[in-house]
């Protein structure tokens, strides 16, 4: 298909992502590390599920919501990456529009939902802080259940209506998205017919969750709050250029809403899993029992 700014079409079946405009000529370098950042995501978020499933003794609300992170990461991480490579590496382009839409829900959906586990791990450490003697009967697994229930269908029914919004207009000027994946206002702008609806909406929505939960967050852990902060700022930095960012390259703006989508999935397993004492302990336990296998397997 041609990358043709002007063919003349109504509703195109697919899209065409760019990757990174104006760094073409470096896609193959540029991938090295968000590849090397894809696999240490995969490695590092299966072995915190497999050490919590491991430990009966991390089969607790903290770690329920850890494992909850893992999975959405892992989600996150498997949603964008392996189309990203396949435009860095074997200059693979098109999308389906349907499936440009599921991704762009999966991404805003798992992002928010990332938002909200942050949340409830804090209220967790609130819990366990303030009300040690009442933890347990405070953090049940029904109460722990019911958060996390909470906290996904809160994700996907405020960003159901961008995929909805985004279907019903007419897309008759080009079907070339100047990014890497296929995000909400880089699709929606692709559009001939007014969006303002879908523009304020996905402003309010990303400002009430961000606000919100960092409040939250602020008021319960300011601790947690330290740690994550790092990943509001460049998501609000990719967020806001896209409306407000005119002077700021369009290379340097895609490669940092790559970043803000890949760093978190690399760094909570080391953030939460191999700096919390429990987990750490249960990885050495781990390997020393299999050190100790290999030393009578010589003998």
């Amino acid at each position: 298909m041609s990358d043709s700014n002007t063919t003349n079409f109504i509703n195109p079946s697919t899209f065409i992502l760019l990757g990174i405009p104006g760094l073409e000529a470096a896609h193959i370098w540029i991938s090295i590390p968000f590849c090397i950042m894809y696999i240490l995501a995969i490695l590092g978020n299966i072995a915190i599920l497999f050490l919590v499933k491991r430990d009966p003794s991390l089969h607790e609300p903290m770690y329920y919501f850890l494992c909850m992170l893992a999975i959405n990461d892992l989600v996150l991480s498997t949603t964008i990456q392996p189309k990203v490579l396949s435009i860095f590496w074997l200059n693979s382009r098109e999308i389906n529009f349907s499936a440009c839409l599921t991704q762009m829900y999966f991404i805003h959906t798992v992002s928010s939902i990332e938002s909200g586990i942050f949340v409830a791990m804090a209220l967790d450490r609130y819990v366990a802080i303030c009300h040690p003697l009442r933890h347990s009967t405070i953090l049940t697994n029904s109460v722990v259940a019911k958060i996390s229930l909470a906290v996904v269908l809160r994700g996907g029914v405020l960003v159901f209506p961008h995929p909805f919004l985004a279907r019903r207009y007419p897309y008759c000027r080009t079907n070339i998205i100047p990014h890497s994946y296929c995000e909400h206002i880089a699709i929606v702008k692709l559009a001939c017919a007014d969006i303002q609806v879908s523009s304020y909406y996905s402003l309010s929505v990303a400002f009430f969750i961000t606000g919100l939960d960092m409040f939250f967050i602020a008021v319960s852990y300011t601790q947690i709050l330290r740690a994550i902060f790092t990943c509001y700022i460049p998501s609000l930095f990719s967020f806001l250029t896209h409306r407000f960012g005119q002077n700021v390259a369009l290379h340097f703006h895609i490669l940092v809403a790559n970043i803000y989508i890949q760093l978190p999935p690399t760094l909570n397993p080391i953030i939460y899993g191999v700096r919390t004492k429990q987990i750490r302990d249960t990885l050495l336990r781990l390997f020393s029992r299999q050190g100790s296998l290999s030393f009578l397997v010589v003998l």
